[in-house]
Parts: C-alpha cells; sequence; structure tokens
C-alpha cells in the first residue's frame, strides 16, 4: 500500500468541508480559493475545484456571480448560499467530533487482549 495515495484519499474527504470554509466569511474566485488552500499547505489543481464547485453549486451549497476584472476577463465568484452556511455549521460540528474521536484512538496506548 503506498502512503501517497492514502494521504490523497484523506485530502480528498476534507477538500469540501475547506472550500465551504474559505467562503464562509468573503466571496472567492479560484485563483483565491487555490490560493488559500495552497497557503494552508492543502495543494490542489484547477482540474480539481472546478468539478467540485460544479457539483457544490448543482448541491445548492454555492452561488456564483460574475465580476469584471481591472486585469484581465471577468471572474466568477463563488460564495455560500444560506443552505451552504447551514450545511458548514453541521460540517464544523462533524469535523469537531472526528477530530476529538481521532485524537482519542490515535492516543491510546494499545493493550494486549
Amino acid at each position: 500500500m503506498k502512503i501517497e495515495n492514502t494521504k490523497a484519499q484523506m485530502r480528498k474527504g476534507v477538500l469540501e468541508f475547506c472550500i465551504l470554509s474559505v467562503l464562509k466569511d468573503d466571496d472567492a474566485y479560484v485563483a483565491e480559493i487555490l490560493s488559500t488552500l495552497k497557503d494552508a499547505k492543502l495543494l490542489v489543481v484547477e482540474g480539481t475545484i472546478y468539478p467540485l464547485l460544479t457539483r457544490l453549486k448543482n448541491a445548492g451549497l454555492l452561488n456564483y456571480r460574475w465580476e469584471e476584472s481591472t486585469s484581465g476577463p471577468p471572474r466568477k465568484y463563488y460564495g455560500l448560499t444560506e443552505t451552504g452556511k447551514l450545511f458548514l455549521k453541521e460540517l464544523n460540528t462533524t469535523w469537531s467530533e472526528l477530530h476529538n474521536a481521532v485524537s482519542i484512538v490515535t492516543s491510546q496506548k494499545t493493550t494486549k487482549k
């Protein structure tokens, strides 16, 4: 089993949560989202993020708007819908519970039975 595959699967599992979290306070366009994820050492490529943003939009969690740019073509800004905000709140609770559970399990000493 290759560690890189496992690491990639772990990142994929939290990517939706991270993207929604990036958008919790302000709308952002793809380059800003990618930059925020990169700064957090969560490397994602455009080919991965566009289908995910479309899926989140189709699920009613995101909306978007076009805005003119002074340095190129118009930009598509993504933001959370009210449904997306509620969904993110639930994900925050789930993440907290999962983080606590994993911390307990991974810090326990193993006992022989």
